[in-house]
């Protein structure tokens, strides 16, 4: 109770996680997040929780980091114990010093959770081995485990303290995911029947790409999907309604432990807003 009131008190969203374990004890986790003393209290005289920091909407971004636990790092990284050395190296290569001088909790695994302030206006969100091996990012959307909290393998504990450091501007720009290039290409003369078939071989080949994503790619695959529905959408070939259901079907095998419903949502209705401004169209020609 006490790790979560002092958490609130520096401006983190806490929610209770199961005891001894990772997931969350609460549905709708990120909106059920508080800062309300009274609330934490209410939680925590329950039953013993552990703690979870709904960091994204704190606008906090943890950077975390994963010992190698026996596996080889890739030839990019030869030599690299984990996830640390990885980052120190990415800082050197940028021109930067490791990012070390920030709050840290180091987990029971051996791993360290690096907590960064996100810029203004930026929204980051989770990515894993984007950055590089061993390292995964948690930021809207993600929560991490708090210091303080208990695991069958040990503890989560504060190994670095002070204040949370603003990301550095390397890393904003590495986790910044590039926006489609705009496109003012011309409409396809097509014949009316060509033109349904070639749009039904876009979205199929786009549902396909989306349902089959592996995790770690499976939040920027929904945003290009949608994306390029709402290109469709924007130019008059494709309803909005029937894109947004073929989207969140294509995307229903990427909810679970780690994606939330909502998340799918949010990413869904954020590309088909993206690319309604983008509008792409099949122009028919006369022919039968």
């Amino acid at each position: 109770m006490q790790a979560a009131l002092d958490a609130a008190a520096a401006g983190l969203y806490v929610f209770p996680v199961w005891p001894r374990g990772k997931l969350p004890a609460v549905k709708e986790w990120e909106d059920a997040a508080t800062r309300d003393p009274v609330v934490i209290e209410e939680w925590w005289s329950v039953r013993p929780w552990n703690l979870g920091l709904a960091v994204g909407r704190s606008n906090v971004l943890v950077v975390d980091l994963d010992p190698h636990r026996g596996s080889d790092p890739p030839a990019e990284f030869a030599g690299a114990r984990g996830g640390a050395d990885v980052l120190a190296r990415l800082a050197a290569e940028a021109g930067a010093p490791d990012p070390v001088d920030t709050y840290t909790v180091t987990t029971p695994s051996g791993g360290e959770h690096r907590y960064f302030l996100m810029p203004e206006g930026l929204e980051l969100r989770n990515t894993q081995g984007r950055l590089g091996w061993k390292i995964d990012t948690r930021g809207h959307g993600g929560f991490v485990v708090g210091a303080g909290s208990v695991r069958g393998d040990g503890l989560y504990r504060v190994t670095r303290h002070g204040a949370v450091a603003a990301l550095p501007g390397w890393l904003a720009d590495a986790l910044t995911p590039p926006p489609p290039p705009a496109r003012s290409e011309q409409p396809m003369a097509l014949s009316s029947r060509r033109a349904g078939a070639y749009l039904q071989k876009i979205l199929d080949d786009e549902l396909e790409e989306l349902a089959t994503a592996q995790p770690g790619t499976r939040h920027d695959a929904r945003l290009k999907a949608a994306r390029t529905l709402g290109r469709l959408v924007g130019g008059g070939e494709l309803d909005e309604s029937t894109a947004r259901t073929l989207l969140l079907q294509a995307a229903a095998g990427h909810i679970g432990a780690d994606t939330r419903e909502s998340e799918v949502v949010r990413d869904v209705e954020d590309g088909l807003a993206y690319g309604k401004q983008l509008p792409r169209t099949l122009r028919r020609d006369r022919q039968r």
